[in-house]
């Protein structure tokens, strides 16, 4: 039998106030799975994962995470928040805590976990992404790069099973983006169940089991990258890559 979705979407549907942002969105995406989301801006791509651990409410459809329904209940949104690690474009440290009490803070005050294991972890997820030596900095003291290594080390201090990405690199100076791919890539083949909100193609056809495109609210074209970069079926996908690979 088929292992069920961890993370789900049916049908579902988002306003703000009058504009309608998400339009009958449905996508499954399997343990394990790499998902990358293109498209053109204000498709709907930011808000589609923010509603996955409900950063964002959607007022139709349905939204499933490791088994556990999206709805009002806090105890679900507390559950799925615990399991689903956010990276977004900026960084989001906490600029009067150094790097190791970023990234010990959630696992102490959320999990409870004992000041010294907390540590222990975040060094482990430090020398992860390549920049243990900056634990007892202050972001500030960081470049962009090192900062969103730090955002991602900070995630995976929670262990979740489910990372999602959105434009981890769009805040970056270009010869910073390789290292915070490098990291992302390293993920993916750790075998995290990643959904990654990018417009770097060179990455998306490293790592994506799936690609997702996007526009106007609406999921466009779901395909597997050897098919969506060499053969797109919708016309609107092949202009969008035409634009932004030359395609």
């Amino acid at each position: 039998m088929a292992e069920a979705p961890v993370v789900e979407l049916i049908d579902v549907q988002k306003w703000y106030g009058a504009f309608h942002v998400l339009k009958d969105l449905s996508l499954s995406v399997g343990k394990g799975e790499k998902v990358v989301v293109c498209g053109p801006s204000g498709s709907g791509k930011s808000t589609m994962i923010r509603c996955i651990n409900r950063l964002e409410v959607h007022q139709a459809g349905r939204i499933v995470v490791g088994g556990v329904e999206l709805g009002d209940d806090v105890k679900a949104i507390e559950t799925i928040r615990k399991d689903v690690g956010m990276v977004f474009q900026s960084f989001n440290l906490f600029p009067h805590l150094t790097v190791l009490e970023n990234l010990t803070l959630a696992p102490l005050w959320v999990k409870h976990v004992p000041k010294a294991e907390a540590e222990e972890l975040a060094m482990h997820y430090l020398e992860r992404v390549h920049i243990p030596e900056q634990a007892n900095k202050y972001p500030g003291q960081l470049s962009g790069g090192q900062q969103q290594r730090v955002a991602i080390a900070r995630s995976l201090c929670m262990k979740p099973s489910i990372m999602l990405f959105d434009e981890p690199t769009s805040a970056l100076d270009p010869e910073m983006v390789k290292e915070v791919l490098d990291v992302m890539i390293g993920l993916a083949e750790d075998g995290m169940t990643m959904i990654c909100v990018t417009h770097e193609m060179g990455f998306a056809r490293a790592v994506a089991d799936t690609m997702v495109f996007m526009d106007e609210g609406r999921i466009v074209e779901t395909a597997p990258p050897t098919q969506f970069f060499a053969d797109p079926r919708n016309e609107r996908t092949r202009q969008f890559l035409g634009q932004i690979i030359g395609h």
